[in-house]
């Protein structure tokens, strides 16, 4: 047993113990409108360049539909996680006219 999980209750004897997790909830999904996104060109390791689409506020089912749907409309591969959408190759410029045409706020950042 790895000792990360543990948080210190073992057992109680308290038949009204009920136990309460630190862990955050996650956030609800801001509608289009109030979202505030950035769209960076980024360089991974081996010169390959990847969209990162980030600032949503939201659940992570939310992030991941997203970012199939990103995926899908530049015909490229990716991935969604760590609050932020990676898509294979430099599609700024279709990221940012499908986010626009979808009602959402987002704008270029980065060099």
């Amino acid at each position: 047993m790895s000792k990360k999980n543990r948080t210190g209750v073992v057992y109680s004897t308290n038949p009204d113990f009920h136990y309460q997790s630190d862990e955050q909830s996650e956030a609800e999904t801001l509608p289009p409108a109030q979202q505030s996104l950035k769209i960076w060109v980024v360089k991974l390791g081996g010169n390959k360049v990847v969209t990162a689409v980030r600032g949503f506020i939201g659940t992570e089912a939310d992030l991941a539909d997203l970012g199939k749907q990103l995926k899908a409309a530049c015909g490229a591969g990716g991935s969604s996680k760590d609050d932020e959408i990676l898509i294979q190759g430099d599609h700024r410029d279709k990221v940012l006219a499908w986010l626009t045409g979808k009602g959402y706020k987002a704008k270029k950042a980065g060099g």
